[in-house]
């Protein structure tokens, strides 16, 4: 399998992060996307795909921080992505939930990113929360330019899944899909991505599985539970963990040309 976000950058994997690499390894996974969230953030996931030949990672700025998103880190940004061990631009996108950055900030960002995922012909990896009627417009405008995207850990409804897949983008799920409290609607549709779409991600340290038990339940999330959400989503659209194990392990090396 291949996790395709997670935040190892993230403060609570300074103590054991090689622990983390070393046990997604034995659970069959064999390579991680980091996800890139700043300009330092995205420098630090950098740094550590260059020690660990089983990372990938992004680079770019996630909404909430779209307020430092200035020319220099548009020009360092570039300079990165032509970097061969990151593979898409981002984590990019609009989150009107928080809005620790304004709209007007995040909507800059946001589309200095897709340029710039048009320059260097790398894919989107998105965010998106709440605000799915600014972001499908933009996305739309620049689709034609852009060398495909993922939707990084969709929980939206029905009619956004459809929308984002009549742009030819993939979905990815995460362990929100084992939430019976917030999941529902996800579980519901999943069955509506086709096999050539799909993708599987944990976004550790993140979104722990409600549906593991024991220590696991209550711990942080790490990319050695993928496969417990791989399995999740096979029972949810009637097929193997084999087989969805197989489907996303071709789409992410088409994705991300790994």
């Amino acid at each position: 399998m291949i996790d395709i976000g997670a935040n190892l950058t993230n403060k609570r994997f300074e103590k054991d992060l090689d622990l983390v690499i070393d046990e997604a390894i034995t659970q069959d996974v064999s390579n991680i996307i980091v996800t890139g969230t700043d300009l330092a953030n995205s420098q630090a996931a950098l740094a550590l795909c260059n020690s660990h030949t089983s990372l990938y990672c992004t680079a770019g700025v996630h909404p909430h921080d779209a307020s430092s998103y200035n020319e220099e880190t548009h020009q360092t940004l570039a300079l990165m992505l032509k970097e061969e061990n990151i593979v898409a631009v981002g984590e990019c996108g609009l989150d009107f939930n928080r809005n620790f950055s304004t709209p007007d900030e995040q909507l800059y960002a946001f589309e200095k990113q897709l340029l710039l995922a048009t320059g260097c012909q790398k894919p989107v990896f998105l965010h998106e929360r709440e605000a799915f009627d600014a972001q499908y417009p933009l996305l739309k405008k620049h689709r034609d330019n852009i060398n495909g995207g993922v939707v990084h850990c969709f929980t939206g409804n029905k009619h956004e899944l459809l929308e984002y897949l009549a742009l030819d983008l993939y979905i990815g799920i995460t362990g929100w899909i084992c939430d019976e409290r917030r999941g529902k609607e996800l579980q519901s549709i999943v069955t509506l991505i086709p096999d050539n779409r799909l993708l599987i991600e944990t976004d550790s340290p993140y979104l722990t599985p409600r549906t593991l038990t024991g220590k696991r339940k209550k711990a942080k999330n790490v990319p050695a539970n993928l496969g417990h959400i791989a399995e999740i989503i096979g029972e949810l659209r009637k097929q193997s963990v084999g087989h969805i194990k197989e489907i996303t392990v071709k789409n992410t090396r088409s994705l991300f040309n790994i």
